[in-house]
């Protein structure tokens, strides 16, 4: 099977798990994944987040999810419990498309690490 055809299928399953856990089925987008991804993070899940926190949550997951990549480093956890990550690299320019797919790929391989698919 194909690189992309096996991503295209792994990212698909995800969102459906995820869809059908948080969603009632209706079909989450890249954005919802990457918020839950954030408030797993996190880890305070029985709380309602402001506007702003939101975006936070949202920058947890992608500075996590592009760790493994080596663009950014796990700092600290402040006193409230957010985590904080320092830059270590800086991405590379890329077209609305390819950051997509970089970050569908993070993604499934969380998923993969966290055994929710393989």
């Amino acid at each position: 099977m194909s690189r992309d055809i096996e991503l295209k299928n792994r990212w698909e399953n995800v969102v459906e798990i995820l869809s059908n856990q948080f969603a009632d089925g209706e079909k989450l987008d890249l954005d919802a994944i990457i918020y839950l991804i954030g408030v797993q993070e996190l880890g305070q899940f029985k709380r309602i987040f402001a506007k702003d926190e939101k975006l936070n949550l949202m920058h947890i997951a992608i500075c996590h999810l592009l760790e493994p990549y080596g663009y950014y480093e796990f700092e600290f956890t402040d006193k409230e419990g957010w985590p904080h990550y320092k830059v270590k690299e800086t991405l590379p320019p890329l077209k609305a498309g390819e950051q997509s797919i970089l970050m569908k790929e993070a993604i499934v391989s969380y998923f993969i690490d966290k055994q929710v698919i393989q």
